[in-house]
């Protein structure tokens, strides 16, 4: 099968669905289909074979954030020319009610059609006003995915039509298999996000630190991620500073080996999260995880029973929970034997599988403008995958 993947964020600048799509990418190449994702990135830039530039993108406020996007005239011909040379036999867009290539993707397709949504935002006046010019595109697409009920209840909400939930993957065995490091063990904390964005957190962390250090002053945060880390940590006090490690960036594989190494990993998210990959990947790594109780953490953790929760920007509760769990070792090795369990389900050997069979309803010419495949549910009512396997 052909199969082309418009990715609407820059390619080169880390987030989740740049790592999805390209996880996605790789998987389906893995099984013998030919894959092309066209993504925003700077013509220079060293690129994967399978990625072709739409040029150089353009920052943009999206869903609580900044998005680097590319929109215009000369990315709407780069979209036509690869809809071109590519013939194929699916075409599947990400986000296309973000300004990005994926809109105008939409608008010049013509082949069959399939769209995940990743944004769970439910006051999203954005979308609701944007709905007449997305209505034409909408009309296109044969088959629709979201990455959680959150992201599909938002689709929902705005825009009308149905989904089918389908998470993000994640090769669980990469994570599982990571060694330790050995100088981010001993009672250490981890956190891995862009450090200067509000909503992953980073400040409630640090505002729950001091009481952390009360109880276990030989304790360590970890944080791993893009941003200025002086200005994150200018208002700690110079003893609880010197018990932060700023790590900047880290590869894929020194991200799995500071998953494996840590006693706990803490996802302080404020807040705009439809998912919660990096939760999914600390649990591959067997890492015992507390997080704030966002609609979509408490579904990806399992209710709680994969990893605990805390209420959002509780910088009191998160404090109190992470002393205790690091005075409970039978309670950490509770949850990491529960998120062991449970994380199976995201492992791109299903995840891909059911993308597939997406796909080859939707080529069989019996996809539909609403949900799509067939969907089952799960014990607590949440909408899931299509049943039955994929063919190669």
């Amino acid at each position: 099968m052909r199969i082309g993947i418009v990715c609407p964020y820059d390619w080169d600048v880390p987030g989740g669905v740049q790592f999805h799509i390209r996880d996605l990418a790789e998987h389906l190449i893995g099984r013998g289909h030919k894959v092309s994702v066209l993504a925003p990135a700077d013509d220079e830039a060293k690129l994967p074979p399978y990625v072709v530039s739409a040029g150089r993108s353009v920052a943009v406020p999206y869903n609580g954030s900044v998005a680097r996007l590319s929109f215009g005239i000369i990315s709407a011909t780069r979209v036509r020319r690869w809809l071109r040379d590519g013939g194929f036999d699916i075409l599947h867009v990400h986000e296309p009610a973000s300004p990005s290539l994926s809109m105008l993707a939409g608008w010049a397709a013509t082949g069959p059609m399939v769209a995940t949504f990743h944004t769970s935002n439910p006051r999203s006046r954005v979308m609701i006003a944007a709905s007449p010019i997305l209505q034409p595109i909408f009309e296109k697409i044969d088959a629709r995915i979201a990455v959680s009920e959150y992201a599909r209840r938002t689709l929902v909400e705005h825009l009308g039509g149905d989904a089918v939930v389908i998470p993000n993957g994640v090769d669980v065995s990469f994570f599982a298999q990571a060694r330790p490091e050995p100088r981010w063990t001993g009672k250490t904390i981890g956190f891995i996000g862009r450090i200067n964005e509000p909503r992953k957190g980073l400040p409630v962390l640090l505002a729950a630190l001091p009481k952390i250090l009360e109880a276990h002053p030989d304790a360590r945060l970890l944080v791993a991620g893009k941003g200025d880390e002086a200005e994150a940590a200018e208002l700690l006090a110079p003893e609880v500073r010197a018990r932060v490690e700023f790590l900047g960036m880290v590869s894929d594989e020194e991200k799995a080996r500071l998953l494996r190494s840590v006693d706990l990993y803490v996802a302080p998210n404020t807040g705009g999260e439809s998912f919660g990959i990096i939760l999914v990947e600390a649990m591959s790594a067997a890492a015992a995880v507390l997080a704030s109780d966002l609609d979509a953490f408490a579904q990806v953790l399992d209710g709680g029973r994969a990893g605990e929760l805390f209420p959002v920007e509780d910088a009191g509760a998160l404090a109190a929970a992470a002393v205790r769990l690091l005075d409970d070792p039978v309670r950490l090795a509770e949850l990491r034997a529960a998120a062991a369990e449970h994380v199976t389900r995201f492992d791109w050997s299903v995840v891909g599988a059911d993308i597939l069979a997406v796909y080859e309803t939707v080529a069989d010419g019996v996809g539909g403008t609403s949900a799509g495949p067939k969907v089952r549910e799960d014990e607590n009512g949440s909408r899931l995958r299509r049943v039955g396997p994929a063919r190669d």
